[in-house]
């Protein structure tokens, strides 16, 4: 297979891992930073800056043509294929540079926003095990009304967070809500929030959140 028909087959693959925080070889913990469509890593790496936690390393992979996938997250599957799939391998590439450096996934958290967030929340529920986290702002699970939910193993008691405004123009509350409700069955320690009137955006509230998660997760790997 030529470069051409590799590139329309696994768009993302070739794309940048861009990095901040601790070093691979010496952080405690890891957080995989998922971009929103029309972002970049560097945007959302940008987080960094907030979530300041000096064991932590930063990852943020980009997205060809800054968007994991073409239509909304409630589209049919096939609809959004190959680059779902594609988005889909790009994190798991990512989760295994970072195994690969002697940190596990029970160490590892999944970051996302708006598309990211989609993402991150798909991808764990595809995979199941303990993960250090997921802190899903304003995202929820990919696929229309309807989809089936029957993921297989457990998250073992995984962190999770859900924020998102109730009436984000682009992700349902109801999504939000079925979204935790499906990472419960599958054994996550689930927290959602939806905010009143807020915009589709990530609010004070919510990288506090994230921040505890952090730390509770740092102080586990000591």
């Amino acid at each position: 297979m030529n470069d051409v028909a590799t590139s329309r087959q696994d768009p993302h693959a070739g794309q940048p891992v861009l990095c901040t925080g601790a070093a691979l070889d010496s952080a405690s913990a890891v957080i995989i930073m998922l971009h929103g469509r029309g972002s970049s890593a560097e945007n959302i790496l940008q987080l960094a800056g907030e979530l300041e936690h000096p064991r932590f390393a930063y990852l943020a992979p980009q997205a060809a043509g800054n968007t994991w996938y073409p239509y909304t997250f409630l589209a049919p599957l096939t609809n959004n294929e190959p680059y779902l799939s594609s988005a889909l391998a790009k994190v798991a590439s990512v989760l295994s540079m970072v195994t690969a450096a002697g940190i596990p996934a029970s160490r590892t958290m999944l970051l996302g926003f708006s598309q990211g967030a989609c993402l991150a929340s798909e991808f764990m529920a595809r995979n199941a095990q303990r993960f250090g986290g997921l802190a899903a702002l304003s995202g929820g699970l990919i696929g229309p009304d309807g989809t089936p939910r029957d993921y297989p193993g457990t998250l073992d008691g995984t962190p999770i967070f859900l924020g998102c405004s109730d009436i984000d123009a682009h992700i349902p509350k109801e999504r939000v809500l079925e979204s935790a409700d499906v990472f419960r069955r599958m054994g996550g320690d689930v927290t959602a929030r939806l905010y009143p009137q807020m915009g589709h955006t990530i609010n004070t509230d919510e990288l506090q959140i994230v921040q505890s998660m952090m730390t509770m997760l740092a102080d586990e790997a000591r």
